[in-house]
C-alpha cells in the first residue's frame, strides 16, 4: 500500500538538491553544446526545476512518467544518474539509449522514465496507456504526463484526456506552461489563459499552481496523485512557469521574441533562490549546508563529463538493435 508523501524536512532537502542537480546539469549540458561537445540541439530546463521536483517526491520507481524535448529535469529528479545521462547526451554506448536515443529520446525503463519525446503532445497518450495497464493489473501505480502550453493544443492530448477520464484511470497531466509554445506566446496560440480551465470539458479537476514554488507544485501534485491512486481518475494540473533561456540551447538563435524585461522579471522569482530562502528562514538548512550540495553537484557532474568523454562511440555493427518501427 502507497503512503502519502509528508513534507518533512527531509523531503524539503531532497526536493533542493534535486533542483540544484537539474540546474547544474542543464547549464553543464548548454555549455558543452554551444562549444560543439555535444551534437545536436538541447532544450533546457532551466526555470522550471520546482515542478519535476515537486511532483516525481510523490511517485516510485514503479510509477511511470513520459517526458517532453524538455526532459532532462524529468529524468533526473526521477532518478537518473549523471554519467549514463551524459553520456547519452554525447551519442555514447555507455549511455542510458546506448547513445542512440539522445537528448530527445533519452529513457530508462527501469525507472519508469518512459522516455522524452520530440514529437509535441507525444507523451499523452502513452502515459495514458501506461495508467491503463496500471488499472487493468490492479495496481497502485500512476502515470505522470508532462507537457507544455503548445502541447496543449495537439488532438493528442484531446484524445488521451476524453479516455482517461471516461475510464478514470490513474494519471496525470501535468502541464508545464511556460507562456511559449517554441517562439509563440500563449496569447498567440490560445484563446484562454489558463490550460487548466479545459479540464471541465474532459470531466476532470482542473487545478492551477505557482511552478517556480516548489511547496506550491508538491502540494497540488499530492493531491492529484492521491486521487490518481485511489482509483478517482485523472486531474490537470497547470503549473505556471518559465524557461530562463532560449527555446534551443542557452544563447539560442537570437530571435527577439521575448523582452528582457519579461525575462528579468522571472528571474526574480527563481524557483531555487526562492526556496533556499525559504529554507534558511525556517532554520531547516544553513548557508554551510546549502553550499555543500552545489560542491557535492559540482563534483558528480565533473566526474559524469569525463565518463561520457572517455566512452566509447556505439559499434557500427549495432546500428539495427534496440531500434524499432
Amino acid at each position: 500500500m502507497f503512503v502519502t508523501v509528508e513534507l518533512t524536512n527531509d523531503v524539503l532537502k531532497d526536493m533542493h538538491r534535486c533542483m540544484v542537480q537539474i540546474r547544474r546539469f542543464e547549464e553543464t549540458a548548454g555549455k558543452l553544446m554551444e562549444d560543439g561537445k555535444i551534437p545536436g540541439a538541447l532544450h533546457l530546463y532551466v526555470g522550471e526545476e520546482a515542478i519535476a521536483s515537486g511532483v516525481m517526491a510523490h511517485l516510485s520507481k514503479e510509477d511511470q512518467i513520459t517526458s517532453t524535448h524538455r526532459g532532462h529535469g524529468h529524468l533526473i529528479a526521477k532518478g537518473g544518474e549523471f554519467d549514463r545521462m551524459f553520456a547519452e547526451l554525447f551519442g555514447k554506448a555507455t549511455g542510458y539509449c546506448k547513445g542512440k536515443g539522445g537528448s530527445m529520446h533519452i529513457s530508462n525503463m527501469d525507472l519508469g522514465m518512459l522516455g522524452a519525446n520530440g514529437i509535441v503532445g507525444g507523451g499523452p497518450p502513452i502515459a495514458t496507456g501506461a495508467a491503463f495497464s496500471n488499472k487493468f493489473r490492479k495496481t497502485d501505480n500512476v502515470a505522470c504526463c508532462f507537457f507544455g502550453d503548445g502541447a496543449s493544443n495537439e488532438g493528442s492530448l484531446h484524445e488521451a484526456a476524453n479516455m482517461a477520464a471516461l475510464f478514470k484511470l490513474p494519471v496525470v497531466f501535468v502541464c508545464e506552461n511556460n507562456g511559449f509554445g517554441e517562439y509563440t506566446s500563449q496569447a498567440n496560440h490560445q484563446a484562454i489563459v489558463d490550460v487548466a480551465d479545459r479540464a471541465q470539458g474532459y470531466g476532470m479537476p482542473g487545478v492551477i499552481v505557482d511552478g517556480m514554488d516548489a511547496v506550491a507544485v508538491f502540494e497540488g501534485a499530492r493531491e492529484a496523485i492521491a486521487r490518481a491512486r485511489a482509483g478517482d481518475g485523472p486531474t490537470l494540473l497547470e503549473c505556471k512557469t518559465y524557461r530562463f533561456y532560449d527555446h534551443v540551447g542557452v544563447r539560442g538563435m537570437g530571435l527577439s521574441y521575448r523582452s528582457d524585461e519579461e525575462v528579468e522579471f522571472w528571474k526574480k522569482r527563481d524557483p531555487i533562490d526562492q526556496f533556499e530562502a525559504k529554507l534558511r528562514e525556517q532554520n531547516i538548512m544553513a548557508e554551510a549546508e546549502i553550499q555543500a550540495v552545489y560542491e557535492q553537484v559540482a563534483a558528480e557532474i565533473e566526474a559524469a563529463v569525463q565518463f561520457a568523454e572517455e566512452s566509447p562511440m556505439p559499434d557500427p555493427s549495432t546500428i539495427t538493435e534496440d531500434v524499432y518501427a
